[in-house]
């Protein structure tokens, strides 16, 4: 049974939205509304919990989290929205972020509700306007802090909570299990469409592994043809296996550090949930490269692996030394080599695999000797 999907963070919160304002509006409470998802082009149905004026002018909606059948931990989490509305100029919609939306920490502070989240807010809630009327919105995550804490928003600078992120309100199941046999029928689709046109064996047929969204976004931003990119969740070690079998002459791992940075010590399925040791792995390559005992010991006490990173770095901008360089070209290389024996492994064909690792930023700061090849071939 193909796995069941569900919706972002922000169609709820956008949800709760709605059924306040409607409150305040009509003194009504409400079981569900409908929100215009604008991406995908659907309207779609969503349980409102409760609903309930607070004082005049202003009401509170609480919905909850249903991301469909993916291992996600904001699963039922509730989200509240406070809706005070009043009358008079000004701008008619201002979006705010309380307790548990994250703060993003290079926009000085700025809540983290992204472009997504707000245009949903904006052009479901301006529609139940009248001339002259104007609203404000809290979008609020009681357990949202602490939810934060497990995820890897700090690596990509936010702090003290969740986002409210996304590119489209449906929330594909990216991570259960029925989403390996999609993916896997996605790869062989991009084998079947090249082995229509024959290209030169430098280039036949090589794809390009994007580890989430980030990955797939900074590929495309590279102008790599989109018929070689293949978005993968945390089910690399099946993908890279199946692309053996499927005939792939190479392919590009394309992803952030904090995730590829797993293959390099053998582990290829790189959900946390099974899995992690990425600073210990990242401890081991800065001890193969002969950094001394007390920079291991800092490194292995890291919180994440992009503190670990950014500690590297400046122990290079001090010292004048390119340690960063030597860890991860190890490290990329570990990736490629492990990648290509696990696909030797299981599947007994011979596969070059290369890999390209960027940072939070998304700047891509190292590349294999094999990554370097392949993505000069592909841009």
């Amino acid at each position: 049974m193909r796995p069941r999907s569900g919706y972002t963070l922000p169609v709820f919160a956008c949800a709760g939205a709605i059924a306040a304002l409607l409150w305040l509006k009509h003194r009504k409470p409400t079981l569900s509304v409908s929100v215009d998802l604008i991406e995908p082009a659907q309207t779609v149905d969503i349980p409102i919990e409760q609903v309930s004026g607070i004082r005049e002018g202003e009401a509170l909606a609480i919905t909850r989290s249903d991301p469909g059948d993916n291992l996600d931990l904001t699963r039922n989490t509730p989200i509240w929205s406070l809706v005070e509305l009043s009358e008079g100029a000004g701008e008619q919609i201002i979006i705010k972020g309380g307790e548990g939306i994250g703060q993003i920490v290079d926009a000085s502070g700025e809540a983290a509700i992204y472009a997504y989240a707000r245009r949903l807010l904006r052009e479901n809630l301006e529609r139940l306007l009248e001339p002259g009327q104007k609203i404000e919105v809290t979008i609020a995550l009681p357990e949202g802090r602490t939810l934060g804490l497990r995820t890897s928003n700090a690596a990509f600078g936010v702090v003290d909570g969740l986002s409210l992120l996304g590119t489209t309100g449906i929330s594909q199941p990216l991570s259960a299990a029925g989403h390996l046999d999609a993916s896997l029928e996605e790869l062989r689709a991009k084998v079947r469409e090249f082995s229509q046109f024959p290209m030169p064996n430098a280039q036949y047929p090589t794809l390009v592994f994007c580890v989430g969204e980030n990955g797939l976004d900074l590929a495309r931003q590279l102008t790599i043809a989109p018929e070689r990119l293949l978005k993968t969740a945390n089910w690399l070690g099946p993908m890279l296996v199946e692309a053996g079998l499927q005939g792939v002459k190479a392919i590009l791992l394309f992803g952030y550090h904090g995730k590829l940075i797993k293959l390099a010590g053998g582990i290829f399925h790189t959900h946390h949930h099974l899995a992690d040791g990425r600073l210990e792995i990242l401890t081991a390559h800065c001890a193969g490269v002969g950094l001394p005992t007390p920079v291991l010991q800092r490194v292995l006490k890291s919180a994440t692996a992009e503190d670990a990173l950014k500690y590297l770095r400046e122990l290079d901008a001090k010292s004048g030394s390119n340690w960063v360089n030597l860890v991860y070209g190890a490290i990329a290389q570990a990736i490629d080599k492990r990648s290509q024996g696990y696909i030797r492994t299981h599947s007994e064909r011979e596969v070059c695999v290369g890999s390209v690792l960027f940072d939070r930023d998304r700047h891509i700061f190292i590349t294999s000797q094999i990554g370097s090849a392949l993505l000069s071939q592909l841009c």
